[in-house]
């Protein structure tokens, strides 16, 4: 676990303050399959990144994710994750339970940016994914409120 890492209950709040917004107002993965979240369309590279404590909010013996630990030292992380952090799957799609999912899951396809100036932005995803997603290929109109 990293040191220092945001609490339990603050994951919690930040769920709940994410279940009345979203950068659509409906299900995306409806459109796609739920391609963000399903195996079928890569190998092991489809999954998400816990934040760093995030993992205290799921239960690790849940039967809709997959679990794997990763070292901090292995990828290019922001410098204050130290130690371990999870990658998790969805075992499911597209029945995964949409109240759990996870941080980046819930503003994708959007990314946190911050500017010059240090004011951040959601700005659209522009990894390479192993999948297609819709949403950004298609510029599909997000919700700004």
């Amino acid at each position: 676990m990293i040191k220092g890492s945001t609490r339990k209950r603050t994951y919690k709040a930040i769920y709940r303050l994410l279940d009345r917004v979203s950068p659509v107002p409906f299900d995306c993965g409806t459109i796609c399959g739920a391609a963000c979240c399903n195996a079928a369309y890569s190998s092991d590279d489809v999954g998400i990144m816990l934040l760093p404590g995030e993992e205290k909010v799921h239960d690790r013996n849940a039967d809709w994710l997959s679990w794997e630990a990763l070292s901090t030292d292995e990828y290019e992380l922001p410098g204050s994750w130290h130690g371990k952090i999870f990658f998790v799957r969805c075992k499911t799609p597209p029945h995964c339970p949409r109240h759990l999912r996870p941080i980046q899951c819930r503003s994708f396809p959007l990314l946190p940016h911050l500017d010059e100036d240090g004011t951040l932005q959601m700005i659209f995803n522009d990894y390479d994914l192993p999948y297609a997603c819709p949403m950004i290929e298609e510029e599909i109109e997000l919700d700004r409120t």
